[in-house]
């Protein structure tokens, strides 16, 4: 059976999904909740159709944390394939395997993100027949059934990717011109970047919180992991960057002079 990869089926369909985010994860009042919610309890701002009853105003209500949120699409697989339709609501007796399987189908589908990633990437291509078999053992894991989820081991699986995909940012930045730094797990929080060249650098799970990366050039730079909230992406340079995510970008400030990468969509609340 043929298994895409692309990063398309990766998305967030909120339309198709029982809104899972926004009853199965919880909430901690802080600057991106208004207040407390606890895993299994409904959003009060849930409606009954599922969708949100302030999702046009979410920022200016105190829930900057749900307009970063992405679930890579596991909202969608999890209503829609895994209980065929059935929502917890009219079948309540679903709601706590459900609520349970969906942040696992979540990881594996943001492992299958850059795995896609790494799949896109020319310079990888020596590593694409083990990219390829992982990918696709990773996806038949997003397809069992609620109580096979329930005994992945999430964390065995990160790690059996995690060679691979190191084994592709070195690859990818390799012909990268210059001096590239090892910047993994850095503290650069509120760092003065602007306009820096971190073209090829490893900025894996940098802390970039605040960060004024304005102007900075981030292509072929290695973002997995880096925490991006609030950081000043304006007019930067991203594309072709390495596992950057929506929600990285959603974590971020940046405009309209801000190069993506085609994969991701530039966030609603950016000037």
């Amino acid at each position: 059976m043929h298994i895409s990869t692309s990063r398309g089926e990766l998305r967030a369909d909120c339309g198709s999904c029982f809104g899972l985010c926004c009853v199965a994860l919880p909430f901690i009042a802080s600057a991106d909740f208004a207040r407390d919610k606890a895993s299994g309890d409904p959003c009060r701002n849930l409606d009954a159709d599922f969708r949100c009853g302030i999702h046009a105003r979410l920022r200016d209500s105190g829930y900057r944390g749900c307009t970063v949120y992405d679930c890579f699409g596991a909202g969608q697989q999890v209503s829609r394939e895994t209980f065929g339709g059935r929502d917890w609501r009219a079948a309540p007796e679903t709601a706590r395997e459900m609520f349970d399987a969906f942040p696992v189908v979540r990881h594996l589908r943001e492992l299958l993100w850059y795995l896609a990633d790494a799949l896109e990437r020319e310079a990888a291509r020596p590593l694409h027949k083990r990219l390829r078999r992982l990918y696709a053992e990773t996806e038949a894991l997003t397809r069992l059934g609620p109580a096979e989820l329930a005994l992945v081991d999430v964390g065995d699986r990160r790690e059996k990717a995690n060679a691979l995909l190191l084994r592709t940012s070195e690859l990818v930045r390799a012909p990268v011109r210059g001096r590239k730094k090892d910047r993994r797990g850095a503290d650069l929080m509120g760092a003065r970047l602007r306009g820096a060249d971190l073209r090829g650098v490893s900025l894996r799970s940098a802390c970039l919180i605040a960060a004024d990366l304005a102007g900075a050039d981030l292509r072929e730079a290695d973002l997995i992991g880096a925490d991006l909230r609030d950081a000043d992406l304006s007019g930067a340079d991203l594309r072709g960057s390495l596992f950057l995510t929506q929600m990285q970008v959603n974590a971020a400030r940046g405009d309209t002079a801000t190069g993506l990468p085609p994969a991701l969509d530039r966030p609603p609340h950016w000037s």
